[in-house]
């Protein structure tokens, strides 16, 4: 075996580092300094690690296990970003007593489980994919039930350990068909390979369920509230988005690259999932009070939304996808920091009743909680139009009926999602309260988090240039 193929996989080496020096630290430093030290060691290499991930070149190592392109490359920073977001508004809860004694672990576990992530959206045999994909969801358990002595959280990691070990077995068994029907494993091969056989459409629907628990897909997403619910408030902000945003643009390369022989027998599983996805979600979400709740049926909508853009299969849907993910990022984590703060310096508690008059003692959160929750409506000028404008075209790309149907019940389904976010801004501004949160002042790391999502839900909406480059990415 070469060894020096390792060279090529820069964004996993430099990844991999990270990880050494985060816990050698967490080993070496004693006493008071050690989370200052530990934090700010997790800044600098998250930040060092995004920029290496958008300035690598597209890479290929061990005969095609590892197939690394531009737009899986521009992905990983992205969820690099958005982890950075994650470090950044989670001091205000790593802070407290009973938690900023495992800060260590929690920084380790996160970059685990991204450096999973990496391994398996570079994939390019569904074995290195199996690896990848199982990497990133054994530290995730171990981030749910970090809190292990909320039963809360313990209940949450069980779910989650229970769900994720039973759809890692549907997918294997899936795998397993496709390696009878095809005699290899990589990705290329199982293309050319790939005939409308019995045993190959088994194959594809055990795979897609199995990816499906892990996007939170309709109906495999039953685990998804509780553990939501159950997990510290930066782990579920960190399940949402970044575990989701890695989970959504594999399958999507996989169906691309791998599945798009048969394209024709899974295209109409893949409306149906989308549309029950999104309808689902968007109805569940109206019958929540607790906010970790209403946001874990919100992800789920959002998830179906993430989908739209493989319908086309297309380059547009992959550019599509990673704009929408992006966008997502920003506001979904700009939500979560406010929910943090919100827990961890005032009620204590995330029960949406607890936001009835906030704009009254905290009107900078409750203005910021707005502005994001709007993104994610989908409302102009904000970028989270601008997200499900392209997402909605490129799955209107394939032309046909059905396709402008779905589109058109993901349009409707975006009012009903309205309607539940302003529920939030109506507790926030008009219901009365005799009894608001107190005022509170927000930590640097609580303003910085919510200033960089905040220019992010502006700017990229109104920055045309981040979608075209994302475009060009993607043709490369």
């Amino acid at each position: 075996m070469d060894y020096s193929q390792f060279f090529n996989m820069i964004p996993e080496a430099t990844l991999m580092l990270a990880l050494v020096i985060v816990f050698l630290a967490d080993l070496i430093f004693k006493g008071e300094r050690k989370h200052c030290y530990t934090s700010l060691l997790m800044y600098i290499g998250l930040l060092v690690q995004t920029v290496v991930c958008f300035t690598a070149a597209p890479a290929e190592a061990f005969s095609g296990l590892y197939e690394a392109s531009a737009a899986c490359n521009a992905m990983k920073g992205i969820l690099t970003a958005g982890t950075f977001i994650v470090v950044v508004m989670a001091q205000s809860w790593l802070v407290q007593d009973e938690v900023k004694r495992v800060s260590g672990e929690f920084y380790t576990l996160t970059l685990s489980t991204l450096l999973g992530m990496y391994m398996m959206m570079s994939a390019g045999n569904f074995l290195m994919f199996f690896l990848g994909l199982e990497m990133a969801s054994v530290p995730m358990a171990c981030m749910v039930a970090l809190n292990k002595y909320r039963n809360e959280s313990a209940e949450g990691a069980a779910k989650f350990v229970l769900t994720a070990t039973f759809s890692s077995g549907v997918m294997l068994y899936g795998i397993s068909f496709l390696y009878a029907a095809t005699g290899t494993l990589y990705f290329d091969d199982v293309m050319s390979n790939l005939t409308a056989t019995p045993l190959v459409i088994m194959g594809l629907v055990f795979f897609f369920s199995g990816l499906g628990f892990k996007i939170s897909l309709v109906p495999f997403h039953f685990w998804t509230a509780d553990t939501y619910q159950g997990a510290p408030t930066a782990v579920t902000g960190y399940l949402s988005v970044i575990s989701k945003g890695a989970a959504t643009f594999t399958l999507m390369a996989i169906l691309m690259k791998v599945f798009s022989p048969v394209v024709e027998y899974y295209e109409y599983m893949l409306y149906i999932v989308i549309v029950l996805t999104i309808t689902i979600g968007n109805l569940f979400a109206i019958r929540q009070n607790e906010l970790k709740r209403f946001m874990a049926f919100s992800s789920i909508s959002q998830a179906g939304y993430i989908m739209l853009a493989a319908i086309g299969s297309s380059n547009m849907g992959v550019s599509a996808l990673m704009y929408y993910v992006l966008v997502y990022v920003v506001a979904n984590m700009s939500v979560f920091t406010v929910i943090n703060v919100v827990e961890t310096r005032g009620a204590g508690n995330t029960k949406m009743s607890c936001y009835n008059g906030l704009y009254q003692t905290n009107p900078k959160l409750a203005f910021l909680m707005t502005l994001a929750l709007f993104s994610l409506a989908g409302i102009p000028p904000f970028a989270g139009m601008f997200s499900k404008f392209f997402v909605f075209m490129a799955a209107a790309q394939q032309g046909s009926f059905l396709a402008y149907l779905v589109v058109f019940i993901a349009l409707v389904n975006t009012v009903v999602s309205l309607y539940y976010y302003l529920l939030i801004v109506k507790a926030m501004y008009i219901i009365p309260t005799d009894k608001p949160l107190p005022t509170f002042k927000s930590d640097f790391n609580t303003k910085l988090a919510l200033a960089i999502c905040t220019v992010g839900i502006v700017l990229f909406g109104v920055c045309s240039c981040i979608f075209d480059w994302l475009t060009a990415v993607t043709i490369c």
